[in-house]
């Protein structure tokens, strides 16, 4: 039998594989347009997307344009095309997403009815693809943010504010570019694969309103300058709806999905001679909360057969969040999930778990998440690590780290979000 830790990883980069850009995107590109091409695009996925637009596209059709990705998130085979790859920060925007933000806006104007402009959008695109409204500066974008993602908001609920405050999401960037013809091509990283929240729906109409964007800040406390709450509040902030003239005609392929990856993963897993089980692509919760009640149905399989025979496979996605309390220490959701698993399996044996985030990256270090075994927390009393300690603080990474059980993969150059996979043996192959 392969070793758990290798069929864990082996699992992991096949859902990476099947969400590629490369191996997805020239089917779901339409034929050259009478006039000019234009390729857009945002998120930690859109410099390989847009390598996979240069190579499918015909080589004697015209074809220029501009995307924006994370640092450090560029494959070579972007680095020469015929579009221009910049490089900003995420997930808190900075002042080179700003610029890139404004130079897509600017090539977005004066399109003809013959032009088709070519979306490439993935998740991260809300904050690398960062130009404020009037009267929002970069700081006030910056300070909302950081707030947004310690306060334990869904994604869902930050982008709806992200989009209020922005002057290309929810659906501006395409209103921008009427009257030509959009295509938005999708890596989905939200639960339920909604075009209208992945990178806050830069291309889509968009149904959330100003009032939804008022209730969720005041929900999470999070404070906005006083001209800003009141252009939310009399509206002067709202986005394009749905039924909007300037969107006839666009349209819209999801290009890669969380479901898809898990279910890529599954294939592997019954090859590898286990029964596979998909909880679902759309899992949210506290990280930690999310990790224990995975603990729970692990253990009801380890010790009852329950609701699936051992051994098998358990797969499960979406977007869990971090509600950060008092000074954080380094982790991300991945590896925060996990160890709130490893305290609620406390050692059950032959449960093996795997946690990452697809981009490779877990939160905002360098790690895509970790790995936990039956004999995690032995081997961490050994080491004097508290388990419970670390977690407290949010430090996940440095509990990881001291046992050798971080999985780095570096940039995958997509992103279908969190990925989980449990390996729950039968009693006669317990480790």
């Amino acid at each position: 039998m392969q070793a758990p830790r290798d069929l864990l990883l082996h699992l992991l980069d096949v859902a990476v594989r099947r969400a590629s850009p490369a191996h997805n995107l020239a089917a779901c590109l339409p034929p050259p347009p009478k006039g000019r091409t234009l390729v857009l695009g945002a998120g930690k996925a859109a410099a390989a997307m847009a390598a996979a637009v240069d190579a499918a596209w015909p080589k004697d059709a015209p074809l220029s344009g501009l995307a924006v990705t994370r640092y450090g998130h560029v494959p070579a085979s972007a680095r020469h095309g015929r579009i221009e790859i910049v490089e900003a920060a995420h997930p808190v925007p900075d002042e080179a997403g700003r610029q890139a933000a404004g130079r897509i806006a600017a090539l977005a104007q004066g399109l003809t009815a013959d032009d088709l402009v070519l979306c490439l959008i993935s998740g991260g695109g809300s904050a690398l693809l960062s130009l404020p409204a009037e009267g929002i500066s970069l700081a006030d974008k910056q300070r909302i943010n950081r707030a947004l993602l310690h306060s334990g908001a869904a994604i869902g609920e930050m982008n709806c504010v992200r989009k209020h405050l922005s002057a290309v999401k929810g659906g501006r960037l395409a209103a921008r570019c009427a009257p030509a013809r959009v295509v938005t091509l999708l890596i989905s990283d939200v639960p339920g694969d909604d075009p209208a929240v992945i990178a806050s729906g830069p291309t889509v109409p968009d149904p959330s309103t100003c009032e939804d964007a008022l209730r969720i800040l005041d929900r999470y406390g999070i404070d906005v300058p006083p001209g800003v709450r009141e252009a939310l509040h009399d509206g002067r902030l709202e986005t394009p709806k749905p039924g909007d003239p300037r969107f006839h005609g666009h349209e819209v392929h999801l290009v890669a999905t969380p479901q898809q990856a898990l279910e890529a993963a599954a294939e592997a897993a019954r090859a590898a001679g286990f029964e596979a089980h998909i909880l679902g692509d759309e899992i949210e919760g506290e990280s930690r909360t999310v990790g224990q009640v995975h603990a729970a149905l692990a253990r009801q399989v380890a010790r009852r057969g329950q609701p699936f025979a051992a051994p098998c496979v358990i797969l499960s996605g979406g977007e869990t969040t971090v509600t950060v309390r008092g000074e954080a220490g380094r982790g991300g959701r991945a590896s925060e999930f996990l160890l709130g698993t490893v305290l609620a399996l406390q050692g059950e044996p032959g449960v093996h778990v795997l946690a990452a985030d697809t981009d490779g990256i877990d939160g905002s270090e360098d790690n895509a998440g970790a790995i936990a075994t039956p004999d995690t927390l032995r081997r961490a009393a050994e080491r004097g690590l508290n388990a419970q300690d670390f977690l407290d603080r949010h430090d996940a990474y440095r509990f990881f780290e001291a046992l050798d059980d971080l999985v780095m993969t570096g940039p995958t150059f997509t992103n279908v979000n969190d990925f989980r996979a449990m390996l729950v043996l039968g009693h006669d192959t317990r480790d």
